[in-house]
């Protein structure tokens, strides 16, 4: 498979500058209180940030798959980057992440708020893989 490795590289980096962005300035007191967290309780928060830490490798090579993989079908179909970004991310991510915030304990307004934040980070990270991947990959 010919792809570019570079491109991946930066996406998956970029992935991450979003992700700070996303769940901090944008949602950040949502999600904390999706989670359970009370953004007034410090010591809560720096145990959940000290046990997220090695998340964020694990969460940056599943990025890294999920670029290498999109950018095959990127190649394989010869088509639009973000278009085929969009329907992989409309027929694979979104439902996935429907179910798991459907099938939970929370109340309703919070699986709306773990679907929309979730999805919609996704959304915006398929689209730019798409854009970038189209222009570098």
């Amino acid at each position: 498979m010919d792809v570019n490795y570079v491109t991946i590289l930066g996406a998956a980096v970029t992935s991450m500058i979003v992700g700070g962005i996303w769940y901090g300035p944008l949602f950040g007191k949502k999600w904390m209180e999706i989670c359970g967290v009370s953004a007034f309780d410090e010591a809560q928060r720096k145990q959940m940030q000290k046990e997220a830490l090695p998340l964020y490798g694990i969460q940056f090579v599943l990025a890294l798959l999920q670029l290498y993989v999109l950018a095959g079908l990127v190649n394989w179909e010869n088509g639009s980057a973000v278009g085929i970004a969009f329907w992989m991310w409309l027929g694979f991510v979104m439902p996935t992440i429907a179910g798991s915030a459907m099938w939970n304990n929370d109340s309703t307004k919070i699986k709306w708020a773990r679907f929309l934040i979730q999805t919609g980070y996704q959304l915006v990270m398929f689209l730019i893989y798409g854009y970038m991947l189209g222009l570098w990959g």
